[in-house]
């Protein structure tokens, strides 16, 4: 699992904190147009952001033309700026607002059949959408447990437990301890959320195709299902610019189950592909998901050549 370091801006917690609650209360039209407005600048001015979506998607997309992928790079940069303009909305805003926002619940059952048959569900909740309104919508309807790390500015710590955790949530480190609260969660039929394409650190992960080109791939999820009889579900909350999220739950791909570790994580990267077919523009693709490469891994004396970024 990869680790965040913290670090102390005092101020500069202070003045996120402050736009985060001066927005709560904004209508999320309101909040979408100032998404518009804000990504083009993003992809103006902030060249790291910018780069790093443009050379995914020449790699995940390389039959679309140059000016198709340029275009989903402003969406995609849009769709981002948009999750952080709600996250007031979503930790601070009115539940009641909130859950009105939520306009829709596709693949519910997959949730409510496991846990009729007494079996724990595992939701793989990728960075597409909004995904802390997913996170509110589990944990106020599902005993619900999910791995946190502190943020990189310190201060902002407990603004961002404290907003995660209002409707319930249970967070758990990203340590041993938190993976066997995790398993205890799921024998005791509940639900838990694990991001399934956040890099691990070396020795925690496999490498498994990503849009076809190996991606370092955590093994969490094989460790869990192995010892549990859970049902894997991918969820996500679709954005629906200006009027709010819809929520998706989708089965997941048959060979999250297998316990070879790497072709699970095949089966979960597949997972992931699945939700972002979605609505390709709303996946974070400013994370470098390709930033280890399996040259490195073996050692290779010149393992930066093949690197993306």
């Amino acid at each position: 699992m990869a680790k965040t370091r913290s670090h102390s801006h005092p101020r500069r917690a202070r003045a996120i904190a402050a736009l985060w609650k001066a927005l709560a209360g904004r209508r999320l039209s309101s909040l979408w147009h100032l998404s518009r407005l804000a990504g083009p600048l993003v992809h103006r001015f902030s060249r790291r952001e910018r780069e790093v979506t443009e050379i995914n998607l020449r790699e995940v997309y390389p039959d679309r033309n140059e000016t198709e992928r340029r275009r989903l790079a402003r969406e995609s940069l849009t769709h981002s700026a948009a999750t952080m303009l709600e996250l007031g909305f979503a930790w601070m805003g009115d539940p009641e607002r909130v859950e009105a926002s939520i306009l829709d619940v596709h693949g519910r059952e997959l949730l409510d059949e496991a846990r009729a048959e007494g079996r724990g569900v595992i939701v793989l909740a990728p960075h597409f959408g909004n995904w802390e309104v997913l996170n509110f919508w589990l944990s106020g309807h599902f005993p619900f447990t999910a791995m946190y790390e502190p943020p990189k500015i310190a201060e902002l710590d407990a603004v961002t437990r404290q907003g995660r955790e209002r409707m319930g949530a249970s967070l758990v480190p990203t340590n041993p301890r938190g993976v066997a609260a995790l398993l205890k969660a799921l024998k005791r039929s509940e639900a838990i959320g694990i991001l399934p394409d956040q890099e691990p650190d070396w020795g925690s992960g496999v490498f498994a195709p990503f849009y076809g080109r190996p991606a370092y791939t955590a093994t969490l999820l094989p460790k869990l299902v192995a010892r549990t009889e859970a049902r894997v579900v991918t969820g996500v909350a679709r954005r629906i610019p200006g009027r709010g999220f819809e929520l998706h739950f989708l089965a997941a791909d048959e060979r999250v189950y297998a316990p070879d570790e790497g072709e699970s994580a095949t089966g979960v990267n597949a997972c992931v592909e699945a939700a972002i077919a979605l609505d390709p523009a709303q996946y974070q693709w400013e994370y470098k998901r390709y930033r280890k490469v399996v040259e490195e891994q073996q050692g290779h004396p010149r393992h930066r050549e093949f690197r993306l970024y």
